[in-house]
């Protein structure tokens, strides 16, 4: 009797506190970390979120810390009275979280802006430069601040920008990150679970930017510059962020373009956005549909996104080089 009383009180040490980002906390891991605090009294709230990373091995795909989230993961468990965390030494200042003017616009950057009026077969070779964290990234935001007609957005996430170079000057700008999680024409098209979208959305990439800067006449120079990126960008982002990328997305203004550029390079129309946005909660379109279109990457795209445990597949060589980037093979944004 005793046995079966003392039983019913002993706590269950696997039972799920809460889940943050995919990951299951247990009461288990819950007293980890209230040891891991007590064991570093000196710690700061960044450094016991690395402390913990460190401990449970908890890495993004590139091999590096997952502590940001670690540190929104400590911070629910404290709100809900589940651990005793330091308290906050300093608040950096979050860019991001500016709005309008209060929001630092790139410098101008000076570029040539004399009229480029040539055959694409004329400008041959084209260069490829992946400029994020490189002397260029403040020109490749300064142009699409100025010539696109969405201005330039700190993406968020992974992502790569790319400044694409002619006879020595730069012409076009293209911006890529994470893909939205949820997106029904091509959550359709791909025909994956709620779980393998929620394992694989990593190794879709979204074309967020496309500028060709307006002072640049080339027929076919767009189509042609999104065909070099789908052989290119699968490599850099492996180099970057440790993964391939299977399938490339964007979306297209039928307000304001028609995409021939995009159907030029092959991409498929997939259907329409709902136009309520991610964030929405009254179900009634916020802002202008937008077309839908994707481009895979693989022949066996569905075969791969749509497993619940992908295996990084290496592909073969592609026939492009960079050091940049060389691609021997009107003005257009989105």
């Amino acid at each position: 009797m005793r046995s079966a009383f003392a039983s019913t009180n002993v706590p269950d040490m696997e039972e799920e506190i809460l889940r943050h980002r995919g990951r299951v906390v247990t009461r288990a891991d819950v007293a980890f970390i209230r040891t891991l605090i007590a064991e570093h009294p000196g710690a700061s709230r960044r450094a016991l979120s690395k402390i913990l990373c460190e401990a449970w091995d908890w890495r993004q795909p590139n091999g590096t810390l997952r502590d940001m989230v670690c540190r929104g993961l400590m911070l629910e468990l404290y709100r809900a009275g589940q651990i005793e965390l330091p308290r906050v030494r300093y608040i950096t200042q979050n860019p991001l979280g500016r709005r309008g003017a209060q929001r630092r616009k790139p410098a101008p950057a000076l570029v040539d802006t004399t009229p480029l009026n040539a055959s694409l077969d004329a400008i041959r070779p084209l260069e490829f430069r992946q400029v994020r964290h490189t002397w260029e990234e403040p020109i490749f935001n300064s142009l699409l601040d100025r010539y696109h007609y969405l201005g330039y957005a700190h993406p968020v996430g992974e992502h790569l920008k790319y400044l694409v170079y002619a006879l020595g000057r730069p012409i076009a700008c293209l911006a890529w990150s994470s893909a939205p999680r949820h997106l029904g024409p091509r959550d359709r098209f791909i025909g994956w679970s709620s779980e393998a979208r929620r394992k694989n959305i990593r190794f879709l990439a979204y074309n967020t930017r496309f500028l060709l800067l307006p002072f640049i006449r080339v027929e076919h120079a767009p189509s042609h510059i999104l065909g070099c990126m789908a052989r290119l960008l699968s490599q850099d982002w492996e180099r970057v962020y440790g993964h391939r990328i299977y399938y490339l997305e964007t979306f297209v203004d039928p307000e304001r373009f028609r995409g021939t550029c995009y159907v030029a390079a092959n991409w498929i129309f997939l259907g329409l956005t709902t136009g309520r946005g991610k964030d929405d909660h009254t179900n009634k379109p916020n802002r202008s549909i937008k077309q839908v279109l994707g481009y895979p990457l693989r022949k066996d795209f569905r075969c791969l996104l749509g497993e619940t445990a992908v295996a990084e597949v290496a592909s073969g060589a592609s026939g492009c080089s960079h050091k940049a980037f060389i691609a021997d093979s009107g003005s257009e944004q989105r």
